[in-house]
């Protein structure tokens, strides 16, 4: 916690424990006030508030717990004003005031790391078999990610109204239908297993390789998704959670490598393998193992797999490529996508030669599925340069380069252009 700071310097400091900790407060905010759009306005009052309180009082003993206390009775005390215009409204400002009275509420407001972890809890919520999987997917990337509208629907190559409309809705049938806040029951987490672990992915991919903007990687995040899936592992050791969070861990083991100190995106047979973390590395593997042994493993099992041969071979060349194309080819019965054919060319070109993998990348492009995914080009164009297919691969990379949106990954590919025109002078 800082000491004696210059205004300029609290307004810093608030700042990043809005980066950092906003989605925790406010998925606690929603536990304790009922819902969405009063949580958000109470959020956004608590952090208002410690941009006026703070350089005059200094940081409180527990930030976090202030922000949320804060924002509670921010929100009972928004409830008394609406009052005026709607009776109903000093009763549940009333119940709020009660509970926030009790002996627990600063426990409450603090934030438990139990298994019942309100981020856990909300995104369950967002998860519910009521909402549409589109719908799941863009709030809890929305709520618990914090990721911005524009940011989302990018993602999912959709108008920014439209997506606004998606998540508001969702919110509505969550207030509508009365959908309980709350880690289900033992015998109900099955059917909603499935979806919480496609949202904890893609919330560690968001921080893996985030979608926008100048950096590769949203630590945050990626470091988020890792401690949500350790509490879904306490709450369900199934073989597909334990598959899952060494799947995450196996990649971030890698995170510290994939970009130069410039920023620049590093490859993986570039990276320096003695910064990898090798604790994570042996826990992601264990794992696995684990998740393998039960024989009822899916695609993340598959995946984490395919990353601990990667993670465990000594050099680049050392890699078992040969083992790596057999997994893709499990998971191509079990979870069949343009993705994974994408991956398995990547593999075969590595097993048996560029010629090998450029025709399976140009047979998946052929059929469209691919035509807007960057990394698809960009496989192409790599195949043909080690072919000495030059034209074709300026036009694969050019291609490629209009349609990537993240800095670090376009300077990857004007540096490609830029060496490929030089060879062709």
């Amino acid at each position: 916690m800082p000491q004696a700071m210059e205004r300029v310097e609290y307004v810093e400091y608030i700042g990043a424990l809005y980066r950092s900790d906003s989605r925790r407060v406010l998925a606690t905010l929603i536990r304790l006030l009922g819902g969405f759009e009063l949580a958000e306005e109470a959020m956004h009052d608590a952090f208002t508030a410690a941009l006026e309180s703070w350089p005059r009082n200094g940081v409180p003993e527990n930030p976090r717990a202030w922000l949320i206390s804060t924002g509670r009775f921010k929100a009972i005390d928004r409830l008394r004003r609406d009052a005026r215009f709607d009776a109903a409204l000093t009763a549940i400002a009333d119940q709020l005031e009660s509970s926030a009275a009790g002996p627990s509420s600063l426990h409450e407001a603090g934030g438990s790391e139990g298994l019942e972890d309100d981020r856990l809890r909300l995104i369950f919520t967002c998860c519910h078999p009521a909402l549409t999987p589109d719908a799941r997917i863009a709030l809890t990337l929305r709520e618990v990610c914090g990721l911005g509208t524009e940011e989302i629907a990018s993602a999912f190559l959709v108008p920014a109204p439209t997506l606004a409309q998606r998540i508001v809705r969702a919110k509505g049938k969550i207030r509508d239908a009365q959908i309980p806040y709350q880690v289900p029951a033992r015998e109900a987490l099955a059917e909603r297993l499935d979806a919480v672990l496609h949202v904890i992915y893609l919330v560690f991919n968001e921080g893996y390789s985030a979608s926008l903007g100048e950096s590769l990687t949203r630590h945050d995040l990626s470091s988020e998704a890792i401690r949500l899936g350790r509490l879904l592992m306490e709450l369900l050791p199934e073989p597909e959670v334990l598959g899952l969070l060494g799947l995450m861990l196996l990649h971030d083991a890698r995170r510290a490598t994939r970009t130069s100190a410039d920023g620049d995106l590093v490859l993986l047979h570039e990276q320096d393998r003695s910064l990898w973390n090798q604790q994570q590395i042996h826990e992601g593997a264990a794992l696995v193992q684990r998740a393998l042994a039960s024989r009822r493993f899916g695609p993340y099992t598959l995946q984490a797999a395919i990353a601990a041969i990667h993670a465990e071979a000594a050099t680049a060349a050392a890699t078992d490529w040969r083992q790596i194309v057999g997994l893709y080819d499990v998971l191509l019965r079990v979870e069949a996508s343009p993705v994974v054919e994408l991956n398995r060319a990547a593999a075969m070109a590595m097993r048996d030669g560029p010629e090998a993998g450029l025709l399976l990348i140009d047979a998946i492009l052929a059929r469209g599925e691919l035509a807007k995914y960057y990394l698809a080009h960009a496989a192409r164009a790599d195949l043909c340069r080690r072919l000495g297919r030059v034209p074709e691969a300026i036009a694969a990379y050019k291609r490629a380069l209009e349609l990537a949106r993240q800095a670090p990954e376009r300077r990857f590919l004007e540096r490609r252009l830029a060496e490929l025109h030089g060879a062709a002078i």
